[in-house]
């Protein structure tokens, strides 16, 4: 399914993007774009192929045919280019409990090369946007999980990136944290203008925070349009959930609960079935 943008140039454009692991086509001629300034949210089945889709477009994977640019600049040809524009929120756990919160974001700072005469300000910075600077002394396996999803947002933001990418931010958590992790972002969002591009398997979050939505299956992409436009097309009163499953067959299961161990198992099984 092709999508065209016109005017600006797009913050992601995936050109007919196709990916395989030995005989398992994990990805099948995929092209949409996302807006910039838009929040857009990649949804699916596990296996579906949006995590294999994310590792290209953040340089992790190198595309096997068809291309991905982020803000006009293309993964296949300038990947260090592209990792300037990039904040990125993994499934696996990106946390180390042995640190505290301020040497987390210190060290994303230094893999970032934020410029140490900047790195202070911009530690401090990215703390005080997600709520953590009263915590910030103390070691991350102390945290519960949503402070550990928030820190982990702190990572990301540390560089000022024009492009946010969360995979499964929230699995694994209640949902008084899920709000807060997604109330801090949507306050990022709109105070810096990012760009948002987010996989979730809570119909509700895509819903509420996304402006288009695309639902992937089986390596191909299914349908893409606004919640309320996919919602009206099935009919009166219908949600996302009746919108993803005669488009893969499939009900989504939610997982809760959680500090730093929960959250560690839930995303190594998440990694396994991904």
């Amino acid at each position: 399914m092709d999508e065209v943008t016109t005017g600006a140039v797009d913050a992601v454009r995936i050109d007919h993007l196709t990916h395989r692991f030995g005989e398992h086509l994990a990805v099948d001629d995929v092209s949409f774009a996302v807006r910039p300034g838009e929040c857009f949210g990649l949804l699916g089945p596990n296996g579906a192929g949006k995590t294999t889709t994310i590792r290209i477009l953040i340089t992790l994977l190198p595309p096997q045919a068809g291309d991905v640019t982020v803000f006009g600049t293309s993964v296949r040809r300038h990947p260090m280019e592209v990792r300037r524009f990039l904040g990125y929120v993994p499934q696996q756990l990106s946390v180390d409990g042995a640190l505290t919160a301020r040497e987390n974001v210190e060290w994303f700072a230094r893999l970032y090369d934020v410029p140490r005469r900047e790195r202070r300000a911009r530690v401090d910075e990215a703390l005080r946007m997600v709520d953590l600077e009263d915590d910030a002394g103390r070691l991350a396996s102390a945290y519960s999980g949503g402070m550990i999803r928030r820190l982990e947002l702190a990572q990301a933001l540390v560089n000022r990136p024009a492009l946010l990418v969360l995979d499964e931010p929230t699995v694994g958590l209640d949902p008084v944290a899920r709000d807060g992790v997604w109330a801090r972002v949507e306050r990022m969002r709109e105070q810096y203008g990012m760009t948002v591009l987010l996989t979730t398997h809570y119909m509700e979050e895509a819903d509420g925070l996304c402006d288009r939505v695309a639902v992937m299956h089986r390596g191909s992409l299914r349908v893409i349009g606004t919640p309320a436009d996919l919602k009206d097309g099935v009919g009166p009163g219908a949600t996302l959930e009746d919108v993803f499953r005669p488009h893969t067959g499939e009900d989504l299961d939610e997982s809760t609960e959680g500090g730093l161990q929960s959250v560690r198992s839930t995303r190594r099984t998440v990694r396994r079935v991904g």
